[in-house]
């Protein structure tokens, strides 16, 4: 089976907008549920509600890998599966180191998503001298020091880092050095890599803080709605006290 290391995906060289190559998991992982239920075509309004985004965005997305579908027929499913797994380059093997193996690493390790969508967890590795030797997932874990020849020996070009932020730059300028290509960053730190160096950052704590934001505007907007639709208050009714001696306010107050 062919390895990531000399084989790259079509998009960039048939010049796919990345916003498009972005999306093209969003069909795949809905076109993949559609697949398992043995659905034979779908149209793309449909496929577009699957995937969260508009059909007119989908089918201009579509254009891009020369798919057009059939008119009053829809897509067929199985052979989008087959032309979007070529355009990511899934229709090979992926070997994929994962560096940093805490809760989040073993976690990532234990994963069965990978194997299924074309990457292989080749070897897991930790700077931590008592985890080596340990299996995680079924892999044994191995030390930092030998992460260069583990990825030559395993012909690694996607490495991901799950360390704490501040062994995320080292650990980084190590894989680019022994050959690495692209990496997923789960490091809570801002990566610098040289051109040519891919790199996706995944930081949960800002995708939450984002969501928070929401949550406080959408708090906002009620309260703001339950403000507008209370009666106006009723005018201030004079005090007794402030009648002069018929009931009345007088015009101007007794000096």
């Amino acid at each position: 089976m062919a390895t990531g290391r000399t084989h790259r995906p079509a998009t960039r060289s048939r010049g796919i907008p990345e916003a498009t190559v972005a999306r093209l998991p969003l069909y795949l992982r809905a076109l993949t549920a559609l697949s398992e239920r043995s659905v034979p075509t779908v149209s793309s309004e449909e496929l577009a509600a699957a995937a969260g985004v508009n059909s007119a965005k989908l089918r201009k997305d579509f254009s891009y890998l020369g798919s057009y579908g059939t008119r009053g027929v829809g897509y067929d499913v199985e052979y989008l599966v087959y032309q979007i797994s070529r355009e990511l380059g899934l229709t090979q093997d992926w070997p994929v180191v994962i560096v940093g193996i805490g809760n989040l690493g073993a976690a990532l390790a234990n994963y069965g998503g990978f194997a299924s969508r074309g990457f292989r967890v080749a070897a897991l590795i930790d700077a931590d001298p008592a985890m080596a030797g340990k299996p995680v997932a079924g892999i044994p874990v191995q030390h930092t020091d030998e992460l260069e020849s583990i990825i030559t020996d395993n012909g690694v070009s996607i490495g991901v880092i799950a360390t704490p932020a501040g062994a995320a730059q080292q650990v980084c300028d190590r894989l680019v050095a022994a050959g690495v290509t692209s990496i997923l960053n789960f490091a809570p730190t801002v990566l610098s890599v040289p051109d040519g160096v891919d790199v996706r950052k995944v930081d949960l704590s800002i995708e939450l803080q984002i969501l928070a934001f929401h949550e406080q505007r959408k708090a906002g907007e009620e309260a703001a709605a339950d403000t507008a639709a209370a009666p106006t208050a009723a005018r201030r009714q004079p005090a007794a006290t402030d009648q002069g001696p018929d009931g009345d306010v007088p015009a101007v107050m007794p000096a």
